[in-house]
């Protein structure tokens, strides 16, 4: 196998996995390295059967594939010494990856479990708004006092200054005199914990498992 282009590459002779997708692309795997092809050759392309020559012949090729990439000009050229298995499958329409875990999953079990912000307090309002986007949520503690909360994955700088600046505005509204503010996630990096206990800004890890319901044994901290 040669792709030829922006950079040459050569396989050699080896018993090898080719996968001809529904989109045009080809990808060529080994039985190791995990998932990641060997070489591939991304669409848009298409792929032509070569005549077989005396030359190919004589080499044991029985059959040649030139997958070319219709942007670049960039070739991948196959020549098949045996087929040990040839299957087609038609795998129909994808749905789409569906992520469990993102931060809207979060937020809406952490609006569910407020107590896991402040025992005793109370869910004011999901997405609460400001004139520069809306925080996660808004709640108010046992005692009345208001709280904002902003969920992320994984909590880094950039979060907790996202924070910072929706408790700025904020706390300009006299009806959330005292706010205080609460950064959750499921990690938050070193960084992070500084800069937010800088702010004055309370950290709370989040376990996902645990909030749908399954235990998984790790403890939460604040």
């Amino acid at each position: 196998m040669d792709y030829t282009g922006r950079l040459n590459a050569h396989l050699p002779l080896a018993t090898r996995v080719l996968m001809h997708k529904g989109d045009g692309s080809l990808l060529i795997h080994s039985d190791g390295g995990s998932y990641k092809p060997l070489n591939w050759m991304s669409p848009p392309c298409r792929l032509d059967a070569i005549d077989v020559d005396d030359e190919l012949a004589s080499a044991g090729v029985i059959e040649a594939w030139r997958v070319t990439h219709q942007k670049t000009g960039d070739t991948l050229t196959v020549r098949i010494h045996e087929i040990i298995h040839d299957t087609t499958h038609d795998l129909g329409v994808d749905p789409g990856l569906i992520k469990d875990g993102v931060e809207a999953d979060l937020q809406r079990l952490l609006a569910e479990q407020v107590d896991l912000v402040s025992e005793g307090s109370s869910l004011v309002r999901r997405e609460y708004p400001t004139a520069i986007g809306p925080v996660d949520l808004m709640i108010r503690d046992a005692s009345g006092a208001p709280i904002a909360v902003e969920i992320k994955r994984r909590g880094d700088i950039d979060g907790v200054e996202q924070l910072t600046r929706y408790l700025d505005l904020l706390g300009r509204d006299p009806l959330l005199t005292g706010i205080r503010g609460v950064f959750a996630a499921q990690e938050i990096k070193p960084q992070a914990r500084v800069l937010a206990r800088d702010r004055g800004i309370e950290c709370l890890v989040l376990d996902y498992e645990r909030m749908k319901g399954i235990d998984s044994g790790v403890p939460t901290l604040f």
